[in-house]
């Protein structure tokens, strides 16, 4: 994923997995009390109590709060930081969103003393959805792929590079972080409220939350009113949002964060509900014991910069073909948080691309120059390579998500047309039904699994009263003001490019926005690495090569249609987090507008400050994803490859485009972990192995816990928060000290 928010995370499925075919959904004794009253009426009995649930939580005064802003931009830029510092090393950006609400309640439940009234689930969501929108605008705004292309990788015959100022750069990160968010409002009725899609890193969320500000009684039970009892009544919806074995929840992306086992509540009992209330300082001391000792690490490695490269397979391989060992603890996190299959697949692609490609390039003169050279040697020839595996994995991948629900549903919609004009006339099609609850659809729902109708989907998703929801004349209105803040700004920054290409580029965003947020809703991906490169095949078909602005119009195409698949991912990533705990929408809209627009401002500063500090593209930020943004600019537009780079890239894409289509088609099942992922082996071909090693160590931490241990997993992810936080905040203080000039020893 290049820089996707969200590998699969350590809710994949993993090919160590010792019970592939468990299901989430077996009966279980916990599951007795719901079952008093079946059928029917049992659902509008839940569904009257979640409605009455989500109408209470929604006129509750902490939705929206100065305070819970206030610590969702704190928390958010500390994130910020840690993104931009991780995105200019190797693309990776997290969107922290448990950790988040986690330092939330730690901050709250720390001052709730001397606070005047409580912190509540419905204020924590505001805390997360604040911070995650802030949190990757270094993404969002194009600042650890494009940009850096832009600026420092842009060759004088392509009208480049182009040097932008900090005023500039704000006023291009302000124009691209509105449009997505807004877009993804119309769209939360259809995905989480009629099809009811997973989102699982959004259910997780709510699920952590609900756990940690749970209610208890006299005796230790849960209180009837509790966000979590209210979640037990609302069976259904929990299950089918919660069963997560067979997705990979994640992305970058993703968003990345995993759904806990222990808070599956189709298998959670109330005793471990309440260990889970009952240890949240445990979770807290924990994450401050690993954001130390990473942080430590950091400070240290800034005096002594060898610990960077340690030559773990000897010093030959560490200096002829840069095999070494980061043994960042940051990198270590992230590993833990992809999970075991995902690293596996990222380590074969860089056996595959560091220890075989870039020797037989090297010898066969095809990649002539040092093996570390972007231009002439390998590092770069197996760029290509790896990018026509990311093509060729976004094509399959993102055609089946237009593919399969004409082939899943259509069958069914047909038969009901023809139902509809043998009996009432082909005029009968022009009308909508109305549903008993006040829902308009042509046809009843189908269920994902095997295209029939369920009874229980005839009653709607309850939602938050009309007042609490973003209204349709402000959605429109904000839409058009951010589609012409978009066309405006970027007009304004980079004069050459015409109006015409720029809307061009935001409809094909707002189209490829919709895909992202359905594979978000159903695999927990966000797929903006291969809707970018999607962009930028397309815009070369429309944009001719010799078109002196070319690539820079390809580069910026590709970074708003990233951008808006972002920010519409995001948006209903939280929404449906809100939608679990009964948080006003509308609230948390505003809340994302927030961060979106301070984010814009606050990573603009971060880019500039970390390429003004340090070199770029150099030994501490080589800036991968900027080399990839750029090579696929040239490739698509006709720009001549390196000699034999073209036959073994179309032969990788051919053997991926297969694997793709086969992983597709094993989607949920248990071998499905075993065949390689187009995007996770790229991304081990194009970043050296000194990141991937120490992600596969985080891989097997992962797998040793959740697999070999039998144990849930949420200690873990809070430990892999620490150690990544821990080294992207301290790295302010080593960027402090590298402008100072302090030596190293």
């Amino acid at each position: 994923m290049a820089s996707d928010r969200g590998f699969p995370s350590s809710r994949d499925p993993s090919p160590f997995d010792q019970n592939p075919d468990d299901s989430d959904d077996a009966p279980t004794e916990d599951d007795s009390d719901l079952d008093i009253i079946d059928g029917p009426d049992a659902s509008l009995i839940q569904h009257d109590e979640a409605q009455k649930f989500l109408a209470q939580q929604a006129e509750q005064g902490q939705n929206f709060t100065v305070r819970g802003v206030i610590v969702g931009l704190a928390i958010g830029v500390i994130i910020c930081f840690s993104n931009m510092y991780f995105g200019l090393q190797t693309g990776w950006v997290s969107g922290m969103a448990m950790p988040a609400a986690l330092i939330g309640f730690g901050f709250f439940k720390t001052v709730a003393r001397c606070i005047d009234y409580p912190f509540t689930p419905v204020e924590n969501v505001l805390v997360q959805t604040v911070a995650g929108a802030l949190g990757t605008m270094p993404l969002g705004c194009g600042f650890v792929g494009v940009m850096p292309a832009l600026e420092f990788l842009l060759k004088s015959e392509e009208n480049g590079p182009l040097m932008l100022s900090t005023t500039k750069l704000i006023i291009w990160a302000l124009g691209i972080c509105f449009f997505g968010v807004v877009f993804g409002v119309p769209l939360r009725k259809e995905v989480i409220i009629r099809e009811k899609l997973k989102f699982p890193s959004g259910t997780a969320t709510a699920l952590m939350i609900g756990v940690l500000h749970g209610n208890t009684d006299e005796k230790g039970n849960l209180k009837p009113d509790s966000g979590l009892e209210i979640f037990r009544q609302r069976s259904l919806d929990i299950r089918r949002s919660s069963s997560m074995d067979g997705l990979p929840a994640g992305r970058g992306g993703g968003n990345i964060q995993v759904a806990p086992a222990a808070m599956d509540l189709s298998g959670t009992t109330e005793a471990s509900e309440q260990d889970h209330r009952g240890d949240w300082k445990a979770k807290i001391k924990l994450l401050i014991n690993a954001f130390g000792g990473s942080a430590a690490y950091t400070l240290i490695s800034y005096f002594l910069p060898q610990v960077h490269h340690l030559p773990i397979f000897g010093l030959p391989l560490a200096r002829n073909w840069l095999w070494t060992l980061n043994p960042s603890p940051a990198y270590v996190g992230q590993g833990i948080i992809m999970g075991p299959a995902t690293t596996l697949h990222m380590l074969l692609g860089a056996i595959i691309g560091w220890g075989i490609l870039s020797p037989l390039a090297k010898s066969k003169g095809w990649a002539p120059g040092p093996v570390r050279d972007w231009e002439t040697g390998s590092k770069g020839w197996i760029v290509w390579v790896s990018l026509a595996i990311m093509l060729a994995d976004s094509v399959i991948s993102l055609g089946w998500l237009i593919l399969r629900p004409l082939l899943l549903h259509g069958p069914a919609y047909y038969a009901g047309v023809r139902q509809h004009i043998s009996r009432d006339g082909l005029s009968s099609l022009f009308h909508f039904h109305r549903l008993r609850q006040g829902n308009y659809a042509l046809l009843p729902p189908l269920d994902p699994d095997d295209g029939t109708t369920k009874d229980t989907d005839l009653v709607p998703e309850p939602d938050a009263p009309t007042h609490h929801l973003v209204s349709n004349r402000t959605t429109l209105i904000l839409f058009i003001l951010s589609i012409l803040i978009c066309i405006v700004s970027i007009k304004y920054v980079f004069p050459p490019i015409s109006i015409g290409a720029v809307i061009l580029s935001i409809l094909l965003a707002l189209l490829l926005s919709i895909m992202g947020v359905r594979a978000l809703g159903e695999t927990d991906i966000n797929p903006v690495s291969g809707i970018s490169k999607l962009t930028q095949l397309f815009f070369a078909l429309v944009i001719p090569s010799s078109n002196p602005n070319a690539i820079t119009i390809n580069l910026l195409a590709g970074a708003v249609s990233e951008s808006g698949a972002l920010q519409a991912g995001d948006m209903l990533q939280d929404l449906k987090t809100g939608h679990l705990l009964g948080a006003a929408p509308r609230a948390q809209f505003w809340g994302q507008m927030i961060g979106s627009l301070v984010g814009a401002i606050v990573s603009a500063c971060v880019y500039k400050l970390y390429t003004s500090v340090y070199k770029v593209p150099g030994g501490m930020f080589q800036v991968p994803t900027a080399y990839v943004w750029i090579f696929t600019a040239r490739l698509v537009t006709g720009q001549g490859l390196p000699e034999m780079a073209w036959q073994w890239a179309a032969g990788a894409g051919a053997i991926f485009a297969v694997l793709t289509a086969v992983r597709v088609k094993g989607h949920g099942q248990w071998w499905q972990a075993w065949v390689p992922g187009g995007i996770a082996v790229a991304v081990g071909m194009y970043n050296v192995p000194s990141f991937t090693l120490a992600r596969a160590v985080g891989g097997l931490v992962n797998w040793y816990w959740r697999i070999y241990r039998q144990r849930e997993d949420t200690p873990v992810v809070v430990l892999a928060s620490g150690l990544i936080l821990g080294e992207g905040v301290v790295s302010i203080v080593n960027l402090l000290l590298a402008s100072l000039n302090v030596p190293h020893l």
